[in-house]
């Protein structure tokens, strides 16, 4: 393997571990020789940590400061052993090289490039009083980064609780708009069946009256006709 162009401290991420708690750890990266470095962090839990930065250039005989947050964990693990890891890839740079020209293909040792690879550990500290952390054996290494995956920059400091608590506050949300669209509809149709019976009782009444009417008017009628049947009557007999 190549010798490590960086000095790395501490030689592990050391987080003191609280359940539904983000903690944070720092790393600082070291150039011990006089050619610029450029770095990239990776790890085999890209969703539970967030790295800041997790690429950069360290100049001639110079330092840079990582800080690596956990997110808020649910759950601790048994014994408080934790299996994640991270791995610091750098490559010597020329001197004019920018930041932003840092990609993956600049850390591929596939294309020949002499690149120095240094893993960490991650050691879970109970509080308040921190245990002995048991160490792992170490496995066998080689030039093979399985497993390491980049970090993202973006990290929502909330947590995964919180996330469930917005959804959860959305479908209520989503909820009481459905609920109060259903009420306006109720309304609406209730209006409806009020003006359909008020109409309903005005042509109702207008029968009515047209009924009264039309009685009274036979009455009338044959009470004439009787009237003139009287008179007729007696004048034929007289």
């Amino acid at each position: 393997m190549p010798t490590e162009l960086l000095s790395i401290q501490p030689a592990e991420l050391q987080f003191q571990f609280e359940i539904r708690r983000q903690v944070s750890c720092s790393l600082q990266l070291s150039n011990t020789i006089d050619k610029c470095i450029a770095f990239k962090v990776k790890t085999t839990s890209p969703k539970k940590y967030c790295v800041r930065p997790n690429t950069g250039l360290v100049s001639p005989n110079g330092t840079c400061e990582i800080t690596v947050t956990m997110q808020a964990q649910r759950e601790a693990p048994p014994d408080m052993q934790c299996k994640d890891k991270f791995l610091v890839q750098s490559v010597v740079v020329p001197d004019d090289f920018k930041e932003q020209d840092i990609s993956q293909e600049l850390f591929n040792k596939d294309a020949g490039k002499d690149v120095s690879e240094t893993k960490l550990r991650v050691v879970y500290i109970a509080p308040p009083q921190p245990p002995s952390p048991v160490r792992e054996e170490p496995a066998e290494e080689g030039g093979q980064t399985g497993g390491f995956e980049n970090v993202d920059r973006t990290f929502h400091d909330s947590g995964s609780d919180i996330n469930e608590l917005q959804l959860k506050l959305a479908e209520k949300k989503a909820q009481i708009a459905k609920l109060t669209e259903e009420k306006k509809t109720i309304l609406h149709n209730t209006q409806q069946l009020q003006e359909q019976i008020a109409s309903l009782r005005e042509k109702s009444g207008r029968k009515m009256a047209v009924e009264q009417k039309a009685s009274g008017f036979s009455f009338l009628f044959i009470l004439t006709v009787g009237v003139l049947g009287i008179i007729v009557g007696y004048i034929w007999r007289s």
